[in-house]
């Protein structure tokens, strides 16, 4: 158990820390050629929540220009009001929870009124409403027919700190709107999505005698052993068809990266160095990772082949580039511009090619941390910390749209996408 602790202790040193806090919602404004739309609210009981769920996903997608106004209105009515007669497309919503939750969208034109989609939406329970919302939006994306944007859809998972040697695992949808503790009692850390449809995920327990890798089944709560180390064990990556995994593992009191094999269950080391290796994520058509190492003396991002002893250095600036994510061949790392000994350093986010390539930043203020690529490469999930609030940040590529989520949970530990 010793061993662990201090293995646990290691890693800290990799992991960003960041503590939540209150925040005010902020959408960054772009000037682009997303068309213009506006939301008109037919509710019986109107609501300020649902409608800044509604703006934030036309937002965030990158092809709207949402009127910032709450209108008010008559979902069955065609009638365009005159001052919305500018808009390209009006959007009517009725949400209803007396019981469970319905939500009904109408999509019309704004020159004249002509409808261009209608649907009725329904769950059982109030609690994920947010989804239904998200769901409708993809939806009208799709009858648009601009790029996807489903991932508005997917639950993102994440590990808090309860007390002291505890921690939960949580899922929620990406406003954080919705959140649901899904594994409580003990130390369970370092979920991780099992598969792109987000039926599973792998988490590490720290409850046995040695560190102990699970997969969850979140819909029939089915648990399974996959692994057990000494020292420490983290899955970091999954590779495209949830085969193989890249584990942070430390048999011989080191932190190194194994590739583990599902099917045989085998395992190979891909790194083998007297100091701390972690972090591993596929790049190249997964026949590479990058990761993060103090080979260097400090954490830096680094490439390294799967089959070959080939490793090269990533990110060249920087004096501790502690987080990194991948996709692809783009990765997003985290970096510190700043070296205060009592606290309080900034870290920005950069984008790069997996060859350290086109490197352009990404934030400039605060401090920001956690980079996780959504599951089609298009969006950017952060956490930043800027003066006394947290935040859920949110950066759109291709449009460099971003919103930012007040954060108001407990201590961060992980995130997965």
């Amino acid at each position: 158990m010793p061993n662990i602790f201090k293995m646990l202790l290691v890693l800290s040193l990799l992991v960003p820390r960041l503590f939540a806090a209150d925040a005010k919602l902020k959408i960054e404004k772009d000037v682009d050629q997303r068309v213009r739309i506006a939301l008109v609210d037919g509710s019986a009981s109107q609501s300020s929540k649902v409608f800044d769920i509604f703006y934030s996903d036309l937002k965030i997608s990158g092809h709207f220009l949402a009127d910032t106004a709450h209108h008010k209105g008559d979902i069955a009515s065609n009638f365009i009001n005159p001052a919305l007669k500018s808009q390209e497309y009006i959007l009517l919503y009725s949400l209803n929870q007396q019981s469970g939750t319905q939500l009904k969208v109408r999509l019309l034109k704004g020159s004249d009124g002509s409808q261009l989609f209608e649907k009725s939406y329904a769950i059982p329970t109030a609690d994920k409403m947010p989804f239904l919302i998200h769901k409708a939006v993809s939806d009208i994306n799709d009858v648009l027919q601009y790029p996807d944007i489903s991932w508005l859809t997917r639950y993102v998972v994440y590990a808090v700190y309860a007390t002291p040697g505890k921690s939960e695992i949580r899922l929620a949808d990406y406003t954080f709107n919705y959140k649901k503790t899904i594994i409580r009692g003990g130390l369970n850390l370092f979920p991780k999505w099992a598969d792109k449809e987000q039926r599973a995920l792998y988490y590490t327990s720290y409850k046995g005698v040695l560190p102990t890798l699970y997969k969850l089944d979140i819909h029939t709560g089915a648990k399974q052993s996959i692994v057990s180390s000494d020292g420490m064990l983290v899955c970091s990556d999954v590779n495209n068809n949830g085969t193989k995994l890249l584990l942070t593992m430390a048999p011989d009191g080191q932190a190194d990266i194994f590739e583990y094999d599902l099917s045989s269950g085998s395992k190979k080391r891909v790194t083998d160095f007297q100091g701390i290796d972690v972090n591993g994520k596929y790049v190249d058509n997964e026949g590479s990772m990058v990761f993060v190492s103090n080979r260097l003396g400090y954490a830096n991002v680094f490439k390294k082949s799967i089959h070959s002893s080939s490793t090269s250095q990533v990110v060249h600036h920087g004096r501790n580039n502690n987080a990194c994510d991948a996709h692809g061949n783009k990765i997003v790392y985290s970096s510190r511009e700043s070296n205060n000994a009592s606290g309080g350093n900034a870290f920005n986010l950069y984008l790069a090619s997996s060859g350290g390539l086109d490197t352009r930043p990404l934030t400039t203020t605060g401090t920001n941390q956690f980079p996780r690529f959504s599951y089609d490469g298009a969006i950017i999930l952060y956490l930043k910390q800027s003066g006394r609030g947290s935040s859920i940040g949110y950066i759109n590529l291709a449009s460099q749209q971003s919103l930012l989520f007040p954060f108001n949970d407990r201590k961060i530990q992980s995130i997965d996408w």
